[in-house]
């Protein structure tokens, strides 16, 4: 009954359903970063990327400094990629079988074609705002 509702939403609001949903999962996702990641960690290491990025530009003209510079940027890209594969592992397995879901819900809509650039494009302008009311690096 609750299906053949939230369907017969989705077939008369396309836009509006694509866009809820995707506001939805960005929060759900925003929300298991703030609790699992190390906001603090995330924060160093996000001026440190600042830094560095900082002392390249002032030592454009030395190629071994920019060297030593770029490679203490790497190792510090490869925390930040570790530190962030936790929540990426925990939202991955249920965002697979929501858009099993989804998929075949939105293919006989009118943006049957285009739907995933709605999602896209609500997620990212959803996750910049829940970042932002979050206040997470």
């Amino acid at each position: 009954m609750i299906k053949m509702a939230i369907t017969a939403l989705i077939q008369t609001y396309p836009r509006t359903a694509i866009i809820v949903f995707s506001l939805i999962i960005s929060l759900l996702i925003t929300i298991v970063n703030y609790f699992v990641l190390d906001q603090n960690r995330m924060r160093e290491l996000k001026d440190k990327q600042k830094n560095l990025q900082a002392e390249m530009k002032k030592h454009k003209d030395n190629p071994q400094k920019m060297m030593d510079l770029q490679k203490e940027m790497f190792s510090h890209m490869g925390e930040n990629m570790k530190h962030s594969f936790k929540p990426m592992l925990i939202t991955f397995i249920p965002l697979i079988i929501f858009f099993n879901w989804l998929r075949p819900t939105f293919a006989g809509t009118g943006i049957a074609g285009n739907w995933i650039w709605y999602y896209i494009g609500a997620s990212i302008v959803g996750s910049l705002i829940f970042r932002k009311l979050f206040k997470m690096p």
